[in-house]
């Protein structure tokens, strides 16, 4: 199966100049935890509700603090034609929960999660990629460094 096949495809767009209380009261409402960061139709970062307490609020950055900011700049990503087990591979490997879809022609097209995948039929491999993002020392480990 393919990605496009199981991805998310609404999927809202932050810019980097909108306030991180703006795209946090949208995650809110959206129940997201991530949300992609577009500007002028290309995906330049991701932000996620971990960013804004990490890289903000606790570094003294207040809810008007631009999402550009505080987001993750190194984009991981897959595309919508890959194969699901690829990229669930892939999402463990990199120990993230949801990566952006783009096409081909780099145009973002969705978002996947292990829960789309779950969904889709793919539950043990889903759970599999879920044990390996859960071993610390990932990129907001707990574990000093």
């Amino acid at each position: 199966m393919k990605v496009g096949n199981c991805m998310t495809r609404d999927v809202k767009i932050a810019n980097p100049e909108q306030s991180i209380r703006d795209v946090a009261q949208m995650m809110a409402s959206l129940d997201a935890g991530a949300m992609p960061v577009g500007d002028n139709d290309r995906l330049v970062g991701m932000i996620t509700d971990r960013d804004i307490v990490v890289r903000g609020v606790a570094l003294g950055k207040g809810p008007d603090a631009k999402v550009g900011d505080v987001m993750s700049g190194e984009i991981k990503y897959c595309f919508d034609d890959e194969d699901i087990e690829h990229v669930l591979a892939n999402m463990g490997n990199l120990q993230v929960r949801r990566l952006p879809v783009l096409s081909r022609d780099k145009r973002l097209v969705g978002i996947i999660s292990l829960g789309d995948l779950a969904k889709s039929g793919e539950a043990a491999e889903a759970g599999e990629a879920l044990g390996s993002i859960s071993v610390p020392g990932g990129e907001h480990s707990q574990t000093a460094h």
